[in-house]
């Protein structure tokens, strides 16, 4: 009676505050144990599943991994495009294409230098045992700026074959996030092969940057499409707080710098409200910040409870946020792995376990699978 009492107030609550700050749910939804899968990994950053089960690792300082189902970890790969490694800066993200088996084509998001500046780019090459072939640069920022903050970048495709990349404003605060002139803070959708959908929001605006999505955002570095109505859905880090999570909707203003429930770090404040200046609600937003990397919806069969849950790392956090949706809503909370690492990303593998990367000198591939609970002894006759 109490635990029906405890879930209906839950979801009370979590109707009136509007779903904008956690609502946290009961402990022991699922229970799991971790398990190391590899080890030795220098600031790991993005993983993406092959159809073979191996597994795509970048790390940060500019190296592309291979780590096998038993924890093997090879060789770093070759024809890696040079990367501007510094600071947030560096190999960033990886995916493969919808049509990997066919093309053996994978995607690569990183910072890229040019001369004293930097920006995120988006490369496409073959797989080709342990090397890539046929690099070819299909994205860059524009323009490359000075600094090593706020990259970005996640890459997800859309149920259309299109590619999401998420961006940073590159800590640049005079408004740039919210000027369509430029890719900085922008969430952009291109083709496959880097050219422009017809159906972009601002494609015949000539004052635009046609690849731009929706803009106003701050530094995404989590995306994950909804396994049922197939739509993007990112986070981004707030200063001093007021990380959020949103559904872009293209063409649309999410606010940054103008609106945020965080505080500039020179203190100086900003205002709450997104609506009332013309800007779109974040659905969820955490104050203090918790740094969120990395994003996934759970789909699989180890975890039943879980399944339709939005996971998502956390960096300052130091824990996996687990988080229960309905529609477009977030109605409840669970924070898991309380103080054990820096998450910088988290993806579900082919076997249904939550696949986990730590953001360290020495990096981890940890995994998340169902607690085996030990038989109680039977009474002697």
């Amino acid at each position: 009676m109490l635990r029906n009492f405890q879930a209906i107030l839950v979801v009370i609550l979590s109707l009136w505050l509007g779903a904008h700050f956690p609502v946290f749910a009961q402990p022991a939804s699922a229970e799991f144990e971790v398990k190391t899968v590899a080890t030795g990994l220098n600031f790991p950053w993005g993983m993406a599943f092959l159809p073979d089960g191996r597994l795509l690792v970048t790390e940060r300082v500019g190296r592309l991994r291979i780590v096998s189902p038993d924890g093997s970890v090879s060789d770093p790969l070759l024809g890696v495009p040079a990367v501007y490694s510094e600071k947030q800066g560096g190999l960033l993200d990886v995916a493969i294409d919808p049509d990997f088996a066919r093309n053996r084509t994978i995607y690569l998001s990183y910072a890229e230098r040019q001369g004293r500046l930097a920006g995120t780019a988006v490369a496409r090459a073959e797989l080709v045992g342990l090397a890539l072939k046929n690099l070819q640069v299909i994205f860059r920022q524009q323009p490359k700026t000075r600094g090593a903050q706020h990259f970005g970048s996640r890459l997800v495709f859309a149920p259309d074959g299109n590619l999401f990349i998420t961006l940073g404003d590159r800590a640049e605060y005079m408004r740039e996030a919210e000027r369509i002139e430029n890719h900085l803070g922008t969430l952009v959708r291109i083709r496959p092969d880097g050219t422009v959908p017809d159906d972009n929001p601002f494609v015949k605006n000539p004052q635009a940057k046609p690849e731009i999505w929706s803009y106003g955002h701050r530094n995404i570095q989590g995306a994950a499409r909804h396994p049922k109505t197939g739509a993007v859905w990112i986070h981004e880090h707030g200063p001093r707080g007021g990380d959020e999570i949103n559904i872009p909707k293209p063409g649309k203003n999410y606010g940054w710098p103008e609106a945020s429930y965080g505080t500039h770090y020179w203190m100086a404040p900003i205002k709450d409200e997104h609506a009332e200046q013309g800007f779109e609600e974040p659905i969820y937003y955490w104050t203090p910040s918790i740094a969120p990397s990395g994003m996934a919806f759970y789909t699989g069969e180890l975890f039943p409870a879980w399944r339709g849950n939005l996971f998502v790392g956390a960096l300052a956090g130091k824990q996996l946020v687990r988080l229960v949706t309905d529609g477009e809503r977030i109605v409840q909370e669970e924070q898991l792995l309380k103080n054990y690492a820096r998450i910088r990303d988290v993806e579900q593998g082919p076997d249904g376990a939550l696949y986990l990367l730590t953001d360290e000198v020495n990096g981890k591939l940890i995994k998340l699978v169902p607690k085996v609970l030990e038989a109680a002894p039977q009474s002697g006759g």
